[in-house]
């Protein structure tokens, strides 16, 4: 049909294939799809005589006492939509053509009815889709302790309760198995007519609208007679046939287009990895050349917003080995313009340092050892030098968590992990305060200052990091970020850049109980930093703030591009829904 013409444009992104599987279902249980097939097969007897047959099934049960008829039911869930429908259909409820069974849990003291050969379900086994197995079990003992049954194979799941989405989920149950009480099995009378799939695929398209109202103040989820209320659109049944042959067909098409999709968008991600490890491993002569070759690929292959992602955490490690600015040092080296070398500013650092300490405005630290060659993970261009961020931060440290007394509506502000959002401080997010007085004496030792950077130390994940804002004269922080307070205060732009890239990480030893990745403040203090000279410090941070610039262009022409896309599908969706003949159905439109 003419819809498949547009599936290709419409999958291009992942997101957007569940969407068009929800409108296949929703022309399908309007007639939409099978509107050709009625005109070329006008004879077939519409739904009142599959009723009718339904119905002589449904009392012979009840007159054999193998069915009571307890869901059986004519009122229709109210706040279910009931769409226009071919006049050969019928709205029933599913009480109506179907027997509603459910399960039980034996009680768990007696772990002997747990483990057996019978397959058993709970809601955590139901998924979009087919049911071939399940992980528990259960004896016959069990079986009979709870009054469970073995459900038959073609069975439709519906899960009454469940977390996060399971809830209303639907399955098509392909193998004989029990179930507990969260799950109930819609049994369609005339076993093997083809009526379970149908009823499925209409299940999983009313999929959310479900959920939406079970999930409403009124109701206590989704029970026993809530499903049976639930309205069927039911077709004559070689006509139900038709429909689930033409949905396979098409579910088949999108699925198709959808792996295509990914497989491309893998194959972007591969490749930017690769160009990105080699620009960054690349000589330092070459990396001009390679980042020339690739700015030419972004249109190509930046189309996504993990592979910009992905740029950023290149641009970051070529600015803190030096490969940003090789042409920049080359140009200073051809005008013969001189440079402090970083040896020098070091050693102003380290003469300032001793005279504050026999001032006794900072403390003595313990000496740190040498950096190893182990610890050195790339060559440093000429005038840099490697050193211990506690060599140009005395006294790092970490925050506390003062008494909830002294957490105040007013006075300082204090920070936690949540605080530094997107590498900056967001204050507004879950903002605190903390007594002037208690700030001043007991957290004397943590004050923040604008101009400060700070990382945080717990995780996961780790890589936090941003500069204290001016938005206040001083702040504070609670035990799970450290701080860095460098002498000279022109270098707080680069430390913060060094630790923003987040390579120390990989030679770091961490601590921390299972799960959780803790960095210590002494840690802290050992990390190895690269030092450029201060003017070449100025020139990485420009180029850096300009290639950010860049990779904010590049994923907000992503956000357009996507919200064209969104756009675009939501026309389609619109235009095919509202469609009442087959030339409407071509999405013309679209």
């Amino acid at each position: 049909m003419q819809l498949l013409e547009h599936f290709k444009g419409l999958t291009l992104h992942p997101k957007n294939a569940e969407e068009l599987k929800g409108l296949i279902l929703q022309l399908a249980v309007q007639g939409k799809l099978t509107k050709k097939w009625r005109e070329e097969n006008p004879n077939v007897p519409s739904a009142n005589k599959l009723l009718f047959e339904i119905e002589k099934e449904k009392e012979e049960l009840i007159s054999s006492k193998v069915y009571n008829a307890k869901y059986d039911t004519d009122f229709f869930e109210p706040l279910i939509a009931r769409p226009e429908i071919p006049s050969t259909w019928k709205y029933v409820t599913i009480g109506k053509i179907a027997e509603l069974l459910t399960g039980a849990t034996p009680s768990r003291a007696k772990s002997a009815y747990f483990g057996g050969e019978i397959k058993w379900m709970v809601s955590g086994d139901i998924h979009q889709g087919y049911i071939y197995d399940c992980e528990g079990r259960i004896t016959e003992e069990g079986m009979n302790a709870s009054n469970c049954k073995i459900l038959p194979i073609d069975s439709v799941m519906i899960a009454l309760n469940g977390q996060g989405k399971t809830r209303a989920t639907v399955a098509l149950l392909k193998t004989e198995a029990a179930c507990n009480q969260s799950l109930v099995a819609i049994k369609p009378y005339l076993n093997n007519s083809g009526l379970s799939e149908y009823i499925y695929y209409l299940l999983k398209g009313k999929y959310y609208q479900i959920r939406d109202i079970t999930g409403q103040k009124q109701r206590r989820g989704l029970n026993m007679t809530l499903v049976s209320q639930l309205p069927i659109a039911l077709p004559p049944l070689s006509e139900q046939k038709a429909i689930v042959e033409v949905v396979n067909q098409l579910f088949a098409e999108v699925e198709q287009l959808e792996a295509l999709t990914k497989e491309r968008i893998q194959l972007k991600a591969d490749f930017v990895t690769s160009a990105l490890n080699q620009l960054t491993q690349a000589a330092e002569q070459d990396t001009a050349n390679r980042w020339a070759i690739l700015q030419k690929q972004f249109g190509t292959f930046f189309t996504e917003k993990e592979n910009i992602k992905k740029l950023r955490e290149g641009i970051l490690q070529l600015a803190v080995q030096g490969k940003l600015t090789h042409h920049w040092r080359a140009l200073r080296q051809a005008q013969r313009t001189s440079m402090e070398p970083a040896s020098t500013l070091l050693e102003k650092i380290k003469a300032e340092k001793e005279q504050l300490i026999k001032a006794g405005k900072i403390k003595k630290e313990k000496p740190l050892p040498e950096i190893s060659e182990d610890e050195i993970p790339y060559e440093l261009p000429e005038g840099w030098v490697w050193c211990r961020m506690q060599d140009v931060c005395p006294n790092i440290s970490s925050g506390s968590t003062p008494p909830k007394p002294y957490f105040k509506d007013n006075g300082v502000p204090y920070l936690k992990v949540y605080n530094i959002r997107n590498q900056k401080i967001d204050f507004n997010y879950r903002r605190q305060f903390i007594d002037i007085k208690y700030h001043s004496t007991k957290l004397k030792r943590s004050i923040l200052k604008p101009g400060d950077v700070i990382m945080n130390i717990v995780g996961p994940p780790l890589g936090k990091v941003a500069i204290i804002p001016d938005d206040f004269p001083e702040w504070n922080c609670n035990q799970a970020i450290s701080f860095f307070q460098p002498l000279d205060r022109k270098l707080n732009n680069w430390i913060y850049t060094y630790l923003l890239a987040g390579s120390f990480l990989d030679k770091i030893e961490l601590i921390g109980t299972a799960g959780q990745d803790n960095i210590s403040v002494t840690k802290s203090k050992t990390i190895p930093l690269p030092l450029p000279p201060f003017e070449e410090q100025k020139a990485i941070i420009e180029k850096v703030n300009s290639l950010m610039t860049l990779c904010h262009k590049l994923e907000q022409e992503i956000e357009t591009h996507q919200t064209v896309q969104e756009q675009w599908m939501q026309s389609c969706l619109r235009d095919v829904v509202e469609a009442k003949t087959p030339d409407e159905l071509r999405l013309n439109s679209c």
